[in-house]
């Protein structure tokens, strides 16, 4: 993240950034901050996506390729898929921080449904981002209370942005999607299903 939109993001929070608890032992004592992925943890290849829920080509990942790769390669065992929150705003921070205030088996199918419905969030023109993803949030099973005390949690907003400079710093990430095959790191955007099985192949996948 550059230097402006991380000033942007603290502007923006209800509650101004403490540094001294962005750091990576704060998250590892708040079980919303562990991590969450899919398919086997004894896969050959963990891929990692770094993913921003406002991103217009995240979106188009997850809708176009990232079905394919669940069938053919993580539903088979030969990987195993780690998301990563990368938030480009404000909006997408509030949105990561929902998404981790939700059971952890409903963190999958929540980003999915966010992802495939963008348009209908993120940048509606007829109502707050806010409003609407209150909504989506009720429908995943969240109530008002539980989603008020999310989006102005600033240990949660704290602990996400500690992940996303943690990623800036030991792998150069600065946009989305971003990927990590192995030890691999791939910054350069979305890819198809034949480029993203290659890079699987050349982890060892």
């Amino acid at each position: 993240m550059s230097a402006t939109r991380r000033a942007f993001l603290a502007a923006a929070l209800p509650v101004a950034l403490a540094p001294g608890l962005i750091r990576r032992a704060v998250a590892a004592t708040d079980p919303r901050m562990a991590q969450r992925s899919i398919g086997k943890a004894d896969a050959k290849v963990t891929v990692e996506e770094w993913f921003s829920l406002t991103c217009p080509h995240c979106a188009q990942f997850a809708i176009n390729v990232l079905p394919e790769i669940k069938t053919k390669l993580i539903d088979t065992g030969r990987i195993r898929y780690v998301f990563c929150d990368y938030p480009l705003d404000r909006v997408s921070l509030m949105a990561a921080e929902v998404a981790r205030s939700l059971p952890p088996e409903r963190y999958e199918p929540f980003i999915m449904a966010l992802l495939a419905n963008q348009d209908h969030w993120a940048f509606v023109q007829d109502g707050t981002q806010e409003e609407q993803l209150r909504k989506m949030a009720a429908l995943a099973g969240l109530s008002a209370d539980s989603f008020d005390r999310a989006v102005n949690d600033a240990q949660l907003q704290n602990e996400i942005l500690s992940e996303q400079s943690k990623a800036e710093t030991e792998y150069k990430i600065t946009g989305t999607p971003s990927f990590r095959f192995n030890d691999t790191i791939y910054r350069d955007g979305e890819l198809s299903y034949a480029e993203f099985e290659k890079k699987v192949v050349a982890a060892g996948g």
